[in-house]
């Protein structure tokens, strides 16, 4: 195969598949493949070598993105790691870049974007977003008249980037259930019914104070 090719590592195959047809028709790639876990991305570089570039999901089946591309890098360092993810948190770049990524596009992004990102690898530079303006401390001063504990508005925050509670739960080191029963008394404390509506509400008020 030679070392000319992309890598996708995403545990949705038809987003992977998609990046992936990106990849041969718009940014010089001949060859693009396709894996959904860590285990099958360390099958192909041993079958295949390592890929000029490597497209990780920062969030996979088993975790993030962070340890694989920490220990990737350190066995092929000449590889290029660009994530994506659809997950709009400053903390999640902020971590890929201080893993030893080299770029990241989240999937909201036109195609454009995405673009531009792979040829700035490709050139050996890097590709990152810059922070955006709304902090999680000014979120969190907004979030204190409801009465939260610090838990409830971490998870909250966590509903507002849209994550599932497998991956909340993930992230928070807690079980499914205790994070439903986080949602329940969110959901009551903010006087909404659901999570899209907490979302819609939430977002609301967001934009009314800017």
């Amino acid at each position: 195969m030679g070392q000319n090719y992309a890598l996708v590592v995403d545990d949705h195959p038809l987003v992977a598949s998609g990046i992936a047809n990106f990849l041969i028709s718009h940014c010089q790639f001949k060859q693009a493949c396709v894996v959904t876990n860590e285990e099958d991305c360390y099958r192909q570089i041993r079958d295949n070598g390592a890929p000029r570039l490597l497209v990780i999901d920062f969030w996979l089946s088993s975790g993030t993105a962070l340890k694989l591309l920490k220990e990737v890098k350190q066995l092929y360092p000449q590889v290029r790691f660009l994530v994506v993810s659809g997950d709009d948190n400053n903390d999640i770049w902020q971590k890929v870049h201080a893993a030893g990524g080299h770029g990241f596009v989240l999937k909201s992004e036109p195609p454009e974007m995405f673009s531009r990102a792979v040829c700035a690898l490709l050139d050996n530079l890097t590709w990152f977003p810059e922070r955006n303006e709304f902090s999680a401390e000014a979120n969190n001063e907004k979030l204190s008249k409801f009465n939260l504990t610090p838990r409830q508005i971490d998870v909250l925050n966590m509903i507002m980037r849209g994550l599932p509670n497998k991956r909340i739960a993930a992230q928070l080191s807690i079980s499914e259930p205790t994070v439903k029963e986080h949602i329940s008394n969110i959901l009551k404390k903010i006087g909404v019914n659901s999570r899209v509506e907490a979302i819609t509400l939430l977002h609301g008020k967001r934009e009314s104070s800017e």
